[in-house]
C-alpha cells in the first residue's frame, strides 16, 4: 500500500466510512482509478477501531493494517492499564501488532522496542508512529526469538501478546499452542528482563497458566465494563507459587471495581449461608474469573444463598461491593403468572439464571416473560435445594459527591 494515501483514495475513505463494506466491495467498477478491495480493507479496520481505538480511528491521516489486526490489538483502556503497570529505561514489545500497546508504554518508559514478524504491519506502524510524533518506539521487523538472541540489550520489561490463532485461523488458547510459544522462550525471556509482562485470552485457564509458568509474580484479570478481555502475568526470575491476583473491572464512567485475593486466602475463606435478605450481590466478571468464589463474600460480611451460586445477601448494604448490587423486592417460585404479577402488562424483565435447572432462554419461554424493563430476575436454587427466583431492582448507592445513584458500586479493594 501507497504511505499516504492519495487524496482520492482518501475522499473515498471519507465518503464511505459507515457504508457495508460487502456492498462497497460489489460496487468497485464504478471507480475504476482506485484501488477499491484496499479502500475497502481501510474502512473495515476503521470501523472495528471505531469503539477500540476511537483516536486512532478518527484521524484520517493514518495507515490501517487487515482488520483481524484491529481486532487482536489491544483497547485504548486496557493498553493504558497495561501501560501504568510499567516503568523505566527499556522496554521490548516482543508481539508488536497494530502498536496500541506500544504507543502506551512509550508513555511510560524512555526507549520502546516494537518487534513484529510481519513486515507490511510493521511498515504500517512505523509511518504511523511518525504521524502521531511517537519519537521513542524503535521498530523492529524481526522474529521475536531471533530479536532476544540478538539484541545486546537488557530490558525493564518485556511484554509479549502471542498469537492465539492456528494456520487455519482457529482459535486457541494453550500457551504451548500459541506464537511465540512462551514456555519454551521462557529462559531467555526471564535472562533479557527483570519483569515480563505476558497477556493471554480469557480463556486461558488460570491454575494452569501459573502452574506452567512457574514464575509469576503477580496476575490480573482486566475486565471492561463487566466483560473479561485478558488476563495479564507479570513473571519475574524467582520462581513463585502462589500469586497476588487482582481482578479489576474499568467502567465506561471512568470508575473502577478492584478486588484483591490469592489461592491462600480463598482456600482460608468459610462462607455462611442464609436465605435471600434486604440486599442482593452478583460479583463481576472479574472476580469470578480471579476464582474469588468465597473470599469476597467473607470480605465483605455477605451470606452466601448457595454453595454453587455464588450470589451473596445481606440485611445492610455494602456499596464498596465489587460487582451489581440489588434490592430484593420478593422470592417467588419459578412460576410464569407469579412472576408477571411484579412485571405490569408488558411482562418484561432482566433475566439471570444461576445454579438453576433452566437456561435464560429455555425460562424465557416457559414464563413468557420477555427482555427490558427495570425489574431484575435471578432464578437460583436456595439453601433447601428449591428452585427460586429473587425479584429485584437496582439498589440505590451513594456516591462520592453524597448524593444517591441507582446501579452498581463505584468499586473499592478488599
Amino acid at each position: 500500500m501507497e504511505f499516504p494515501l492519495p487524496e482520492a483514495a482518501r475522499r473515498y475513505v471519507a465518503a464511505h466510512l459507515h457504508d457495508d463494506p460487502a456492498h462497497l466491495a460489489l460496487q468497485a467498477r464504478r471507480h475504476p482509478g482506485l484501488p477499491v478491495p484496499e479502500l475497502v480493507r481501510q474502512i473495515q479496520a476503521r470501523q472495528k477501531a471505531q469503539t477500540k481505538l476511537p483516536t486512532w480511528a478518527a484521524n484520517p491521516d493514518l495507515i490501517f493494517p487487515p482488520a483481524l489486526s484491529v481486532e487482536q490489538a489491544s483497547s485504548d483502556r486496557t493498553a493504558a492499564f497495561k501501560a501504568g503497570l510499567v516503568s523505566g529505561e527499556r522496554l521490548a514489545d516482543l508481539t508488536g501488532g497494530f502498536g496500541a500497546d506500544a504507543a502506551h508504554f512509550a508513555t511510560r518508559v524512555t526507549q520502546v522496542d516494537y518487534v513484529e514478524r510481519n513486515a507490511q504491519l510493521a511498515a504500517v506502524v512505523r509511518y504511523n508512529f511518525q504521524l502521531l510524533g511517537i519519537e521513542n518506539v524503535a521498530v523492529r521487523h524481526a522474529d521475536a526469538l531471533a530479536f532476544l538472541k540478538e539484541t545486546p540489550h537488557h530490558y525493564d520489561w518485556i511484554y509479549l501478546d502471542p498469537a492465539r490463532r492456528d494456520t487455519a485461523s482457529r482459535k486457541i488458547f494453550r500457551l504451548a499452542d500459541c506464537e511465540p510459544d512462551v514456555l519454551r522462550l521462557l529462559p531467555l525471556l526471564l535472562r533479557k528482563a527483570d519483569h515480563v509482562l505476558l497477556k493471554t485470552s480469557p480463556m486461558l485457564d488460570i491454575e494452569q497458566a501459573v502452574q506452567e509458568l512457574q514464575h509469576v509474580r503477580r496476575l490480573w484479570v482486566l475486565a471492561l465494563d463487566n466483560e473479561v478481555k485478558e488476563v495479564l502475568y507479570e513473571l519475574g526470575p524467582e520462581p513463585a507459587v502462589d500469586p497476588e491476583r487482582f481482578a479489576l473491572n474499568l467502567r465506561r464512567d471512568g470508575t473502577r471495581q478492584e478486588f484483591r485475593l490469592n489461592r491462600a486466602r480463598e482456600g482460608r475463606a468459610v462462607p455462611r449461608y442464609a436465605e435471600a435478605q434486604q440486599f442482593l450481590y452478583e460479583p463481576n466478571a472479574a472476580v469470578l474469573k480471579a476464582g474469588a468464589f468465597r473470599s469476597v463474600g467473607t470480605a465483605f460480611e455477605l451470606l452466601k444463598l448457595h454453595q454453587h451460586s455464588h450470589l451473596y445477601t445481606s440485611g445492610t448494604l455494602r456499596a464498596d461491593f465489587p460487582g451489581r448490587i440489588f434490592r430484593v423486592l420478593a422470592v417467588e417460585k419459578a412460576d410464569g403468572p407469579t412472576l408477571k404479577a411484579h412485571l405490569g402488562p408488558e411482562a418484561r424483565a432482566h433475566v439471570t439464571t444461576r445454579n438453576f435447572p433452566d437456561s435464560v432462554a429455555d425460562f424465557r419461554l416457559r414464563t413468557g416473560i420477555r427482555e427490558g424493563g427495570d425489574t431484575y430476575l435471578f432464578a437460583t436454587t436456595d439453601l433447601r435445594g428449591r428452585p427460586v427466583v429473587l425479584v429485584c431492582a437496582k439498589a440505590v448507592l451513594p456516591n462520592i459527591n453524597g448524593t444517591e445513584a441507582a446501579g452498581v458500586a463505584s468499586g473499592g479493594v478488599a
